[in-house]
């Protein structure tokens, strides 16, 4: 029985980065996730404008000027009243941070495992051992020179993270339009397989036509 009870659990309770993932990504917690996706676009548009050792330099200092400031506060507040309530941030200095001898081995084996994966792959790519696939990359990396001619790394990273925060959202909530328009199962009962705007607007519009009908 107990069993039976654990397989019917949300997969939230034995993979909770992946339950937490999702909460930010379909902006469960509205405030968590803008805080999140504010502090990562700042950051990233701070690399546009400014270099790596800057931007970390900054973001130390910004870091160090909180932790004093909020230290000194306490010291005084505490000198004041006449309390002895401690370091204000002992429950964070008393927090265990080090990686287990058992995790550095796990997390270890699995970048190994993807690293010999990419590497067999790259090969199997550049010495053509498969003409078709190796051609299809060639084809693929020179796509990716005219995005390079477009964009530059931030700029796609950018337009990744805005995407990862929105495109999530807006399935979740267009699901059933979404779903019709990628699979678009009256293109093949249309009759009219070179207008993909007017199929589309009938996969869209067909729940509302249901809907209508009824």
């Amino acid at each position: 029985m107990q069993t039976v009870a654990d397989s019917t659990q949300p997969p939230c309770l034995w993979s909770n980065w992946k339950c937490q993932a999702v909460k930010l990504l379909y902006w469960r917690d509205v405030k968590q996730t803008g805080l999140l996706l504010s502090a990562m676009l700042l950051l990233l548009l701070s690399l546009t404008q400014f270099s790596v050792v800057s931007v970390m330099a900054y973001l130390a200092l910004a870091a160090l000027s909180t932790t004093i400031s909020f230290r000194v506060y306490k010291s005084v507040l505490q000198a004041v009243q006449k309390t002895d309530e401690g370091h204000p941030f002992k429950a964070y200095l008393e927090m265990e941070v080090a990686l287990s001898p058992e995790q550095m081995q796990r997390y270890a084996e699995t970048a190994q495992h993807y690293l010999n994966s990419s590497l067999k792959e790259l090969r199997r790519l550049f010495l053509v051992q498969d003409l078709v696939d190796s051609l299809k990359f060639a084809v693929l990396m020179w796509l990716l020179t005219y995005v390079g001619a477009l964009f530059n790394g931030l700029t796609l990273l950018i337009m990744a993270v805005v995407s990862m925060f929105s495109m999530p959202v807006v399935y979740e909530k267009y699901q059933v339009g979404v779903n019709l328009v990628t699979t678009c199962p009256l293109q093949a009962s249309c009759g009219i397989a070179d207008s993909g705007f007017t199929c589309m607007f009938l996969c869209l519009c067909r729940p509302k036509l249901i809907n209508t009908l009824d």
